[in-house]
């Protein structure tokens, strides 16, 4: 009996010494991808969206007979109110019902609204509901902004998704889910994918909300602070992008019935069954954790390490919220 005691207590010893350490084990699990760690992510590190703040644009089926449902996140404050404040006033007036999706660049924007906001179009204007305003183009950032970093971020060699190199501004990052540019006196929001913004004709005039665009390709930040930046589409924008490409003047739709009709634009607050949203918090560890795997490439599918990325180039998790 104490020879098979024995015998046992060197087995176990011996199997306990062939198992890798806890660290080692570690070591060898694969880095989790930038989706597992915002699908990780705890529910307190999750934001949800106000009603107030989504905009839900359906267009017109496809010939397929697909639902085409795009929403909208407004700009938060303190950028851009005097416009966010006309899409709501636009909005809850239907001002946008039965209006179309009239322009597609490729690799640029799509744009709805009004065509005949453009005094060139030869069309006659929608009228506008009353209280709606043109904003200055002052408005385009805030200030003061959060000052210059500490250090210079392109100097540094050191990437941190609260200042990121920036070849338009002295830094670049991310504020309340959107992505921001900065220097030493003031902050704006930048034309990444998806972003929205205002049409508008020659400056100084700056647009109401009449029309409006979304980027489809690489970001054009040659449009940062000429332009207001009024959103973002975080959900149905294949919708927007697949569309065909107009060859009309400015990339308009040649043929008029071409245009993709809006069936209707609503506040999720008016909606009795509105989705609801949640984005990752930018704040938060997981997302920077996230955007350092953009950045630096520490998961097992990069060979090389690029070791910095634009701000662009790190997208915003946003999910629906089950009911």
């Amino acid at each position: 009996m104490k020879r098979s005691l024995a015998l046992t207590a060197v087995a176990a010893t011996l199997t306990l010494a062939m198992l890798p350490s806890a660290a080692a084990q570690e070591a060898d699990r694969p880095a989790p991808t930038p989706r597992e760690i915002a699908d990780a992510a705890p529910a307190g590190q999750w934001t949800e969206i106000a009603p107030e703040d989504l905009m839900i644009v359906t267009l017109a089926p496809t010939a397929a007979g697909e639902e085409r449902r795009i929403v909208i996140r407004l700009m938060s404050e303190p950028f851009a109110q005097g416009w966010v404040d006309n899409l709501r006033t636009l909005t809850r007036a239907r001002w946008y019902d039965g209006l179309w999706v009239y322009r597609l660049v490729d690799n640029f924007v799509v744009q709805w609204g009004d065509p005949a906001s453009d005094p060139d179009s030869g069309e006659t204007p929608r009228p506008l509901p009353a209280g709606i305003v043109t904003p200055p183009q002052s408005d385009y950032i805030h200030r003061p902004g959060p000052g210059a970093p500490d250090a210079d971020p392109c100097a540094s060699g050191t990437f941190s998704v609260r200042a990121i190199c920036d070849n338009f501004a002295a830094a670049a990052g991310f504020r309340e889910g959107w992505p921001v540019a900065w220097n030493a006196d003031s902050i704006w929001p930048i034309h990444c994918y998806g972003m929205v913004g205002v049409g508008r004709n020659e400056a100084p005039d700056t647009g109401t909300g009449s029309e409006l665009y979304a980027i489809i390709g690489h970001a054009p930040r040659r449009l940062d602070r000429n332009l207001a930046v009024v959103g973002r589409v975080i959900e149905g924008m294949e919708h927007f992008a697949s569309l065909p490409r107009g060859h009309g003047r400015m990339n308009t739709y040649e043929d008029t019935a071409t245009r993709t009709p809006i069936v209707s634009v609503r506040l999720a607050s008016e909606m009795e069954d509105a989705p609801r949203f949640e984005y990752l918090s930018t704040e938060s560890e997981s997302f920077a954790r996230m955007a350092d795997v953009f950045a630096t490439g520490t998961n097992a599918f990069y060979t090389v390490t690029a070791g910095d990325t634009d701000v662009c180039a790190i997208p915003l998790p946003v999910r629906e919220v089950a009911e």
